[in-house]
Parts: structure tokens; sequence; C-alpha cells
């Protein structure tokens, strides 16, 4: 018997199709697959001439002939230079995350150091995220943990403030950090503004690279206090000096020929990248941080440098030189695109001999050795995942493990909180915090808020996929909780139809001793595991992680609830103007009984604010 169904045609048929209406502009291509997803993204300089080789029967790579037989509808937008194309690509990947692009998981923002310009005793801090606030940035640094490192020896050095200008203000007496020899105390007087504000350009001028000058003139202070006999101001000195040398030499790499630039190395092994960035910055070493772009098996390293370096710097300001392991596939592109971006001359560079190329084999050798740490982790995680599925009856390994767990203090300030994990461990980008609602909720009713927190997760994945083709449904719920948290949850996911999730309850043993915990799944008698298995060791991390991260969530929450005052609450009053009412007045209540002269007198108040700030408490009722 014949099948008269048409026939979908072939992926290099369907490419084909649009040559003769494709324009020979540069702009960027998508390819879809039959449910209209993107396969893949790709810029050109000639889309027509790009888009041709694609329609080719033969010649191409396993992993190109695959997104060529998935395509079955094209789409196109045609851009006025090359270099606004390579920008919309690698936008365009980061929005959409095409199934056969390289793509860079990890994108988080950087600290960077902040010294403030809105005071006449500036802090010094970390800041993450928009530059909003005044004054001057440094960075960016790798990780918060590098931040705080520089902001240490900072404060050993400089004796700079670091707390709010709140705090600042409501001093009477030294705090402990002036005790320790790490602040000043400019908040009582201990230093005056001029001598603050020279330590504040020191600590600049370090952040510049400037050590040297530094270093020389607190010398030639040390000697002149000498002479004059002023033998604790000598010592004094003579710390910070010795506190200045321990930092340059703690800090490992130092170049003396590259002043901004971030070392790019790039390793590939058996269909895995991982890419090492180093930063320097005033020639000191920022820190460093690994990346683990997706690939596939048959791409080439220009191919995937040339991806990071577009994603990486879609959202951040590139340094003045990126210098790199390998050549990408359009360095002049790329040049060209990140100048524009920067506002001044952006270089990429390759070097084959000298300090650069030492720098490149540092970062290259990170790069390998993190690899295959990475590569023997996920090995190990793909035996428990095993293991896992073996010990709970499941069908197949789970690809994604979601575990729940709640907090709260006598049900107060009650969060609910998920943690993932998958292959690749812990998905931290993939958690979720849930702040519980339910007002008919009895305070401390576990059971309660395990249901508000799932049911707000299933009417969410439904709605937003519910075909479950996105990836973001779970192969196995891990609870924490016993029999009775096992049903709640139960219930609620009978009720929506999802009934084929596997879910295990992980409760403490009679005397609650880590290592005899029962799992309790429907239907089933409570089971144990062995104690020295490491099935059981890999739930118990999983359990404590979802524990740290609930207590965590639990614990901002209940702070930001304590930091809060009736201010919050007044129209036109944010965060700037809150803290110049609290510095001006000591305390929310002082505001609330302060008279409308008074108000006007604050800065940053005018007559209008002070008319609402004054209405707010006295015509309330």
């Amino acid at each position: 018997m014949s099948d008269d169904r048409p026939q979908q045609p072939l992926g290099h048929q369907v490419i084909q199709s649009y040559l003769k209406t494709i324009a020979t502009s540069p702009g960027v291509y998508r390819m879809l697959d039959a449910e209209s997803r993107v396969l893949y993204v790709g810029k050109a300089r000639n889309l027509r001439a790009r888009v041709s080789n694609y329609a080719r029967r033969s010649g191409h790579s396993a992993r190109i002939s695959r997104m060529i037989a998935n395509t079955a509808s094209m789409m196109f937008l045609t851009t006025k230079t090359e270099t606004e194309a390579l920008l919309l690509e690698q936008n365009l990947i980061k929005q959409l995350k095409p199934k056969f692009n390289v793509l860079l998981r990890d994108d988080k923002s950087f600290p960077n150091i902040l010294v403030t310009a809105d005071h006449d005793y500036p802090q010094i801090k970390n800041h993450r995220g928009a530059k909003k606030e005044k004054g001057a940035y440094y960075g960016p640094f790798a990780s918060a943990g590098a931040v705080n490192r520089t902001l240490n020896q900072l404060q050993r050095v400089f004796l700079l403030r670091d707390c709010s200008n709140a705090m600042f203000e409501s001093r009477t007496r030294p705090c402990l950090q002036h005790q320790i020899k790490r602040c000043s105390a400019p908040c009582v007087g201990k230093i005056s503004s001029e001598d603050y504000r020279q330590t504040v350009k020191d600590a600049e001028r370090f952040l510049c690279g400037k050590t040297t000058d530094i270093q020389s003139r607190l010398a030639g202070e040390m000697d002149a206090a000498s002479e004059a006999m002023e033998f604790e101001r000598a010592a004094a000195l003579r710390d910070r000096i010795k506190a200045l040398t321990q930092v340059q030499t703690a800090q490992g790499i130092n170049p003396k020929g590259v002043a901004e630039a971030d070392i790019i190395a790039l390793h590939l092994e058996d269909g895995q990248a991982c890419v090492q960035v180093f930063f320097i910055r005033a020639n000191q070493n920022w820190g460093n941080r690994d990346y683990y772009p997706r690939v596939g098996a048959d791409v080439d390293a220009a191919e995937v440098l040339e991806a990071f370096i577009g994603q990486f710097y879609d959202q951040r300001d590139p340094p003045r030189q990126l210098i790199l392991s390998h050549e990408i596939e359009n360095p002049d592109l790329m040049a060209e695109a990140l100048t524009g971006k920067l506002g001044r001359k952006v270089e990429l560079l390759v070097p084959q001999r000298g300090e650069k190329a030492e720098l490149v084999d540092g970062a290259l050798r990170n790069a390998r050795e993190s690899l295959a740490r990475k590569m023997a982790e996920t090995a190990t995680q793909t035996k428990l995942l095993k293991g896992l599925a073996e010990a709970f009856d499941l069908p197949a390994p789970p690809g994604r493990i979601e575990v729940y767990d709640n907090s709260h203090i006598q049900g107060t300030n009650a969060v609910g909180a998920m943690i993932v994990a998958g292959a690749d461990g812990l998905m931290k980008n993939q958690y979720r915090k849930f702040n519980i609602r339910g007002e008919e909720l009895t305070p401390g009713d576990d059971f309660g808020m395990m249901k508000e927190v799932l049911t707000r997760r299933f009417k969410r994945l439904l709605k937003e996929d519910p075909d479950r083709k996105e990836g973001h449904w779970p192969d196995l719920l891990l609870i924490d909780g016993g029999a009775g948290q096992v049903s709640a949850v139960r219930e609620i996911m009978r009720d929506y139809g999802v009934e084929d999730i596997p879910m295990v309850g992980v409760a403490k043993g009679l005397d609650r001793d880590a290592g005899k915990e029962e799992f309790h799944r429907t239907g089933k008698r409570p089971m144990a595991l062995r104690h020295n298995d490491p099935v059981l060791y890999f739930v118990q991390r999983l359990r404590d992680e979802a524990h740290r991260f609930a207590i965590g969530t639990h614990r901002a929450k209940r702070a930001k609830a304590v930091g809060a005052t009736p201010l919050d609450d007044v129209p036109g009053v944010g965060a700037g103007r809150k803290r110049a009412l609290l510095a001006h007045f000591g305390s929310a209540k002082a505001v609330a009984r302060a008279n409308l002269s008074d108000l006007k007198a604050v800065d940053g108040i005018s007559d209008s604010l002070a008319e609402t700030i004054y209405a707010f408490f006295h015509e309330r009722g």
C-alpha cells in the first residue's frame, strides 16, 4: 500500500528554494526546524553566497550535515555592514540559544571596586551591576573573592572606610575596623579630611598600577617622621609600606609589559572546551575564571574562540588588548566591532614569543587542567546519576533533578527554595526561590508551604513549556520530608495531570543522624541505602545544598524585613533620600515626628517632597 502523504523536502532543497530571493548584502540568517525552533544563527558578508554553501549535497562536517537535514525554513535580516551583522549574530545566539551554535553558558556580570564620590570621606566597596552610583570604578575582577582580597589589602595599607554613609554618620566612637588597624576612623575625627583624601588618592594610584610612586612617598614620610622623633607615626608608615610590599608579592602574575588586557586561552578535547580568561589591569592580575562553552565534536578553535569573544563582550566593555591563544576567523572584523563598542582602539593579538606568549602559555595550562578536572567530575557525576536510577528504580539516569526545601522561623519570613542538578553537577543559574504568599497557611505549616511552592512551579511549567521540549521539566523530584510531604506533593501533581515524574522524600531516621535517612516513594515501603553508599552521600549533598540555599534566602528576607522602615512606603522616597533623611534625623521615628521646616532643611529633599513626607506621617488615619 503506497503512502500518499506529501513528503517533507530535504534540508538542502529547502535552502535552495531561498537562493533566488536572498539579497547579496551583509546580514544574519536563521535556520529553523519543522516546529520553528531555531537550529542555527550565522552571519555573512554576502548572504546569498554564504547560504548557497548549505545547498550543496555534500562536503559538510557531520554537525553541519545534521543541521541541514533538520532545516525546514529560514529567516533573514540584512544589515548595513558586516560588523553590524557580527554584533547581531552574537546577540541572537545569546537570546535564542540555537542547538548547533557554539554557546557561552555562564554569563554572569563581574564585580568592580568603587571609590564613592558623594561624601567628604569617600567609601571603598565592592560593586556589581550597572554603574549608576557616583565615583571611580576599578575592574573587572574575576570573582567576588578577588575583589574582597584586594579590598582587604587596600584597607590594611590605606585604612579607608567600608561602612555605609548612614553607619558613618551614626558613629560616636571608633569601630572594630579601627581597632584592628583597617580604618583610620574618619567618622570620629581621627584623621583630617585633607589627609584622608590623600590616602584615597594613594589607593586609586595603587589601583592604577602606580605602586612604586606610593612606596617612595611613604618612605620619604617615614624618614621625615623619624627625624622629627614622631616614632609612632614612623612605625605606622613602616607597617603600611610592609603591607604594600606583601600585596605586590601575593598577586603573583604582575606583567611589566601588559597594562590592560584579557588573556583568553582555549583548550579543546573530545568535543568539550574550556576557555580560561585572565584579567590584567594596571599591570596587575585581577583574577581568572574558566568557562565551558557548548561545542560540537567537529568545531575548530577559530570558530569557538570567535563565538566566545563575541558573546563574552556583548554586555561588557573590552580592554585595550585581547591576547589570544589561537587566531579567530574574522580578527579584523571583531577588532572593529569591539573598537566601536569601547570608543577606543581594541587590539587582538596572538603572540608567538616574549612576555605575552608566556602569559598565554600559563592560561593554556590552566585551561587544560580545568577541562581535565571537569571531565573527571562529569564522569563521576554520570556514575552517580546511574546509581541513583538503580537505587530508586528510575527508568533512566535523570538529566535534571529538582530538590525542594522550606525555611522559616515560627512561620515568619517563610521561603521555599529549589535547587537543580544534572549531568554537569549543580546548575546554579536554574535555582529558584519562592516567597510564601498563602495568607491562610498556619505558621510553620511545612506541608502547606511545600504545596504552595510545587503548585506555583508546575503551573509555570505547564504555561511556559507544556510540550516539555525546552528541557525545564524535572526527571526526578527530591523533597525534604517523609511520607506526608510526598503525599501532599503527589496530590498537587495529580491535580495538574503530571503523574509520570518520579518523586522521593528524604527524611532523617529515628535518631535524625546523617547516614540513616529514610526514602519515601508513593505506594512503596520506606527504604534506606547502605551507610557508605556513594549514592547516599550524593543525595545528602543535594539535600544540604537545598537547605543552604533555603536558609540563605530566608536570612536575606529576614534582614530586609529588619532593615525596613516606614520611609519605604513614602511616595517619592527612594534609597538615596531615605539615607539622607536617616543621616539627618538619626531614625525613622524622628523623621515621622519632624516638623515641615526641618524636613525642608534636609539635603536632597525638595519643598514638595517634604510636604509629601509630612502629610504621610501626620494626615493618615
